[in-house]
């Protein structure tokens, strides 16, 4: 099997909250790839050697960020001052998109710092991955590789769906359900107030403007569950770019549990069409239950990042998604 590099890949984060940290956790025993880099709201850390991970952790828990760790630098404006400073292959993006415009504006920063390389995101929104599509072209002339929608869902099942419609002459519907546990919702703040902006009554910016207090009151509403239907995911718009199904037939909702690590259901997709024998079938792809939500999308956000990384040592530019190309297992 071809190798795409015999050093591994040099990896940063930006954002470190719950999601961030997951992914600096799976990343440390991880041969092909190594964390040299992390950015928060108040700081950024450069390793060149490989990021102490618990010290980062701690020294974000315990006075705020990043930047007080060994080898850290305070700044309030972190991305633009890391990527001038570290040598970094390919970026996960794992920030919140609030506002909705937010993960296209730190796209514009890399465009415009000369940076080369790879980026991957978990984003949520098909909005937000419209918003990217219109930076397509300036992504191919910044000569930067971007793979969007690489976490779970959408990723991993708009991944699952693509191969899965393959068996059908044409495809009536695909429906994603996921189940998520979090034994504490803070942890993942920004996620948790992205889910709420699904909500009925709700949108983005009210979710951002709420202070944890009317969070948690609104967890005590709920016995800490949040229960989502028909909400704008990008898996729709994935899935008809790759000339799958149109996004119409494409439906995503789910439960979170924010007071318990047990998935309240299973997550799964199930995608339902007309064989070529003209009979009606679904295939269905069912996550385990033992595979935590941090797994889940930072595990295919690395591999799409090293299969993104083959697309630019080829030279190809430009906005991809998880339904255009598989992930690369990385060891």
């Amino acid at each position: 099997m071809e190798s795409y590099t015999s050093a591994p890949l040099r990896v940063g984060i930006l954002g470190f909250g719950g999601l961030g940290q997951a992914a600096a956790r799976l990343l440390a025993p991880k041969r092909e790839m190594v964390l040299v880099a992390i950015a928060d709201r108040h700081g950024y850390l450069c390793d060149a050697d490989g990021v102490d991970v618990d010290n980062a952790v701690q020294a974000y828990a315990q006075q705020g960020s990043v930047g007080k760790a060994n080898k850290g630098q305070m700044s309030e404006q972190s991305i633009e001052d890391l990527i001038g400073q570290g040598e970094v292959d390919g970026y996960f993006l794992a920030l919140p998109n609030l506002p909705n415009t937010f993960m296209a504006d730190v796209t514009r920063q890399f465009i415009a710092s000369g940076w080369q390389g790879v980026l991957v995101d978990a984003l949520k929104r098909t909005s937000a991955v419209e918003q990217l599509l219109t930076l397509r072209h300036d992504l191919v002339q910044a000569g930067i590789t971007y793979m969007t929608g690489c976490g779970a869902t959408p990723g991993l099942l708009t991944a699952a769906a693509a191969v899965a419609a393959q068996s059908f002459q044409e495809i009536h519907q695909v429906k994603i359900t996921f189940g998520v546990g979090i034994a504490n919702w803070e942890a993942y703040r920004a996620t948790i107030r992205e889910d709420i902006a699904h909500m009925p009554g709700y949108n983005v910016d009210k979710a951002q403007a709420m202070s944890d207090e009317e969070v948690a009151a609104l967890l005590d509403q709920t016995n800490g569950i949040l229960a989502l239907e028909d909400m704008e995911h990008a898996d729709d718009i994935m899935l008809e770019l790759a000339g799958i199904c149109h996004r119409d037939q494409v439906t995503v909702g789910g439960v979170v549990d924010t007071r318990n690590p047990k998935k309240p259901l299973s997550t799964h997709v199930k995608i339902t069409g007309r064989t070529f024998e003209g009979k009606l079938s679904s295939h269905t792809f069912t996550l385990g239950d033992e595979t935590s939500m941090a797994a889940n999308v930072c595990g295919p956000a690395f591999g799409y990042l090293k299969a993104g990384y083959g697309l630019h040592r080829q030279g190809l530019m430009g906005l991809f998604t998880a339904a255009d190309v598989m992930p690369k297992f990385v060891r």
